[in-house]
């Protein structure tokens, strides 16, 4: 019998807290080890129960869920970590994906779509908005923000084109995942892309 994937809640409201973990506990994949209300919390218990998730709320009291998670990561906490907020304000990508978040979605996303995109996060992909890969693939050729990419940058933003998630990509390009991650990294910096997210996020 396949291990449940372990899985930590890190959000400041209880009803919140209380709808996700139903939610989750719902897959038989999933095990909720813990519920928490800070980020401080989360960051002890993360140390004590080595879940393989995260899911973090971005806009608490106290510790903001940014300082969890550059906490989390400070830590040496290795969980695919999960933002989920109510917030749809325009951050950079970037600045997430450094501190070490691997999606962020909103709390209005579909139920059965949240649980299928912690699995996916799980398995090591990426999760980015329709609005992130529209603006990766429509910026305007007036600033030349293509003439800095590499080859292999161009070669995943072509893939990344045609929907492909991260493994596919690894195995069109003969790259391990890993690399393929660190060249999305590069090109949200490089593009400059600014993050805002939907509620149907996709995964790539």
């Amino acid at each position: 019998m396949q291990d449940k994937l372990k899985v930590l809640l890190i959000d400041d409201h209880p009803l919140m807290r209380r709808g996700i973990k139903q939610l989750v506990e719902l897959d038989d994949n999933f095990e909720v080890v813990a519920d928490v209300s800070s980020g401080t919390e989360g960051i002890s218990v993360a140390l004590q129960t080595s879940p393989d998730v995260i899911i973090l709320d971005l806009n608490m009291k106290g510790l903001s869920g940014l300082d969890t998670l550059k906490g989390l990561r400070a830590e040496g906490i290795d969980a695919r970590i999960l933002i989920l907020t109510v917030s749809d304000a325009k951050n950079d990508i970037y600045t997430l994906i450094d501190a070490g978040a691997d999606g962020y979605l909103l709390k209005d996303t579909e139920p059965d779509t949240l649980l299928e995109q912690i699995k996916r996060i799980a398995q090591g992909e990426v999760i980015l908005s329709d609005s992130i890969k529209n603006l990766l693939l429509e910026r305007t050729h007036e600033d030349n923000p293509l003439d800095s990419l590499t080859d292999r940058e161009m070669g995943v933003l072509r893939q990344i084109a045609t929907g492909l998630s991260n493994k596919q990509i690894a195995a069109q390009l003969f790259i391990s995942e890993e690399t393929v991650k660190v060249h999305i990294r590069n090109l949200l910096r490089k593009l400059n892309v600014s993050f805002s997210c939907c509620s149907n996020g996709i995964i790539f």
